[in-house]
Protein backbone atom coordinates (compact mmCIF):
# COMPACT_ATOMS: atom_id res chain seq x y z
CA UNK A 1 0.00 0.00 0.00
CA UNK A 2 1.42 3.10 -1.12
CA UNK A 3 1.69 5.74 1.81
CA UNK A 4 2.52 8.77 -1.22
CA UNK A 5 0.41 12.06 0.34
CA UNK A 6 -2.46 12.21 -2.23
CA UNK A 7 -2.59 15.15 -3.90
CA UNK A 8 -5.95 16.87 -4.22
CA UNK A 9 -7.98 15.26 -6.30
CA UNK A 10 -6.79 17.38 -9.64
CA UNK A 11 -8.72 20.18 -8.80
CA UNK A 12 -5.98 22.69 -8.38
CA UNK A 13 -4.22 21.60 -11.30
CA UNK A 14 -4.85 23.75 -15.03
CA UNK A 15 -4.23 20.25 -17.14
CA UNK A 16 -6.06 17.14 -16.26
CA UNK A 17 -7.38 14.14 -17.62
CA UNK A 18 -9.02 11.09 -16.69
CA UNK A 19 -7.59 7.95 -15.92
CA UNK A 20 -8.59 6.36 -19.80
CA UNK A 21 -7.38 9.03 -20.91
CA UNK A 22 -3.73 9.44 -19.39
CA UNK A 23 -3.50 6.16 -20.76
CA UNK A 24 -3.55 6.78 -23.96
CA UNK A 25 -1.48 9.99 -23.80
CA UNK A 26 1.40 7.95 -21.99
CA UNK A 27 3.67 4.96 -22.43
CA UNK A 28 2.84 2.39 -19.94
CA UNK A 29 6.21 3.00 -18.42
CA UNK A 30 5.24 6.74 -17.97
CA UNK A 31 1.83 5.78 -16.78
CA UNK A 32 3.26 3.53 -14.09
CA UNK A 33 5.88 6.38 -12.77
CA UNK A 34 4.07 9.17 -13.39
CA UNK A 35 0.77 8.61 -12.34
CA UNK A 36 0.75 5.62 -10.14
CA UNK A 37 4.10 7.07 -8.23
CA UNK A 38 6.71 4.37 -9.78
CA UNK A 39 10.44 4.77 -10.30
CA UNK A 40 12.35 3.80 -13.51
CA UNK A 41 15.53 1.65 -13.24
CA UNK A 42 18.80 3.27 -12.65
CA UNK A 43 20.79 4.36 -15.44
CA UNK A 44 18.14 3.30 -17.84
CA UNK A 45 16.76 6.51 -19.58
CA UNK A 46 18.87 7.52 -22.08
CA UNK A 47 17.93 11.22 -20.94
CA UNK A 48 20.41 10.70 -18.01
CA UNK A 49 23.21 11.11 -20.40
CA UNK A 50 22.11 13.68 -22.33
CA UNK A 51 24.77 16.96 -22.42
CA UNK A 52 23.24 19.34 -24.58
CA UNK A 53 21.84 22.85 -23.82
CA UNK A 54 17.86 22.66 -23.68
CA UNK A 55 14.92 22.20 -21.59
CA UNK A 56 13.33 19.36 -19.86
CA UNK A 57 9.76 19.23 -19.63
CA UNK A 58 6.83 17.54 -18.59
CA UNK A 59 5.79 14.61 -20.54
CA UNK A 60 2.45 14.00 -19.24
CA UNK A 61 1.77 18.31 -20.12
CA UNK A 62 4.66 19.75 -21.35
CA UNK A 63 5.52 21.94 -18.89
CA UNK A 64 8.93 23.26 -18.35
CA UNK A 65 10.77 21.44 -15.42
CA UNK A 66 14.74 21.94 -15.57
CA UNK A 67 16.79 23.77 -17.94
CA UNK A 68 19.73 21.98 -18.59
CA UNK A 69 22.64 24.54 -17.26
CA UNK A 70 20.44 23.35 -14.18
CA UNK A 71 21.80 19.25 -14.54
CA UNK A 72 25.01 17.68 -13.04
CA UNK A 73 26.04 14.10 -12.82
CA UNK A 74 24.87 12.66 -9.51
CA UNK A 75 26.43 9.13 -9.81
CA UNK A 76 22.84 7.86 -9.34
CA UNK A 77 21.72 6.92 -12.41
CA UNK A 78 18.52 9.18 -12.77
CA UNK A 79 18.79 13.09 -14.24
CA UNK A 80 19.61 15.40 -11.45
CA UNK A 81 19.14 18.62 -11.62
CA UNK A 82 19.78 21.72 -8.46
CA UNK A 83 17.22 24.40 -9.58
CA UNK A 84 13.59 23.65 -11.30
CA UNK A 85 12.14 26.51 -13.72
CA UNK A 86 10.51 28.90 -11.13
CA UNK A 87 6.85 27.63 -10.37
CA UNK A 88 7.12 24.14 -12.24
CA UNK A 89 7.31 21.57 -9.92
CA UNK A 90 5.04 20.91 -6.48
CA UNK A 91 6.49 18.68 -3.54
CA UNK A 92 4.50 16.39 -1.10
CA UNK A 93 5.36 13.91 1.32
CA UNK A 94 6.31 10.23 0.64
CA UNK A 95 6.25 7.72 2.99
CA UNK A 96 6.71 4.54 0.73
CA UNK A 97 9.20 2.15 1.38
CA UNK A 98 9.66 2.78 5.21
CA UNK A 99 10.97 6.24 4.53
CA UNK A 100 10.19 10.01 4.44
CA UNK A 101 11.09 11.69 1.33
CA UNK A 102 10.21 14.79 -1.15
CA UNK A 103 8.10 13.70 -3.65
CA UNK A 104 8.60 16.10 -6.22
CA UNK A 105 5.40 16.46 -9.20
CA UNK A 106 4.20 18.71 -11.97
CA UNK A 107 2.87 21.55 -11.03
CA UNK A 108 0.56 22.12 -14.04
CA UNK A 109 -1.02 18.15 -14.34
CA UNK A 110 0.32 17.01 -10.48
CA UNK A 111 2.43 13.79 -12.25
CA UNK A 112 5.02 12.35 -10.23
CA UNK A 113 8.32 13.28 -11.02
CA UNK A 114 10.65 11.84 -8.67
CA UNK A 115 12.05 13.12 -5.40
CA UNK A 116 14.35 15.73 -4.71
CA UNK A 117 17.48 15.66 -1.58
CA UNK A 118 19.02 17.83 0.52
CA UNK A 119 22.76 16.52 -1.08
CA UNK A 120 22.74 18.62 -3.80
CA UNK A 121 26.00 20.86 -5.03
CA UNK A 122 25.73 24.68 -4.59
CA UNK A 123 23.64 27.15 -5.23
CA UNK A 124 20.64 25.46 -3.67
CA UNK A 125 22.23 21.75 -1.92
CA UNK A 126 19.39 20.29 -3.56
CA UNK A 127 19.09 17.20 -5.70
CA UNK A 128 16.18 16.73 -7.54
CA UNK A 129 15.90 13.38 -8.77
CA UNK A 130 13.88 12.35 -11.87
CA UNK A 131 12.53 9.95 -13.22
CA UNK A 132 13.72 10.54 -16.85
CA UNK A 133 11.03 9.15 -19.03
CA UNK A 134 8.73 11.32 -17.19
CA UNK A 135 10.35 14.39 -19.20
CA UNK A 136 10.72 14.98 -22.59
CA UNK A 137 14.13 16.77 -23.74
CA UNK A 138 14.11 19.81 -25.93
CA UNK A 139 17.51 20.80 -27.16
CA UNK A 140 18.07 25.03 -27.35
Amino acid sequence: MSQVQKLPKEAHFRVTHTEAEWRALLTPEQYAIMREHGTERAGSCALNYEKRPGVFSCAGCGQPLFESKTKFESGTGWPSFNTPVEGSVETTVDRSWGMSRTEVHCARCGSHLGHVFPDGPPPTGLRYCINGVATNFTPA
